[in-house]
């Protein structure tokens, strides 16, 4: 099959856009959580703009990826393993913003205790 075959064929059928944009916004969400270890000092800078970040990819990945298992079914199986993997990405995504939220709440909960107790 030439390459302009090749074109022709893919540009007629369907794609499944919502499975693309869950697994964008999950590899988006995986690239902040990579990005902590690299560079920490932007995580203790924008740490409340950080953690948004990682929940709304999440948050975006999820829907986005039941979307894309419902179409892709009605693609007849196209990129429904892409659509799952957002799913879960996204999931764990939401998981690890909730748990960074929890964490500055116990960090300033802490520094109060400790403000309190020196006066």
């Amino acid at each position: 099959m030439t390459a302009v075959a090749q074109d022709a064929e893919t540009a007629s059928t369907p794609r499944n856009t919502p499975a693309r944009i869950s697994i964008c916004a999950a590899a988006l969400g995986a690239t902040l959580i990579a990005g902590v270890f690299l560079t920490p000092l932007f995580w203790m800078l924008y740490g409340g703009l950080y953690t948004f970040l990682v929940f709304a990819t999440g948050a975006v990945a999820i829907p986005a990826g039941h979307l894309g298992r419902r179409r892709g079914k009605r693609l007849g199986g196209r990129d429904r393993g892409v659509a799952l993997l957002g799913i879960v990405t996204g999931w764990i995504l939401v998981l690890l913003g909730l748990l960074l939220a929890l964490a500055y709440l116990g960090l300033l909960a802490g520094l109060a205790m400790l403000t309190d107790s020196t006066s």
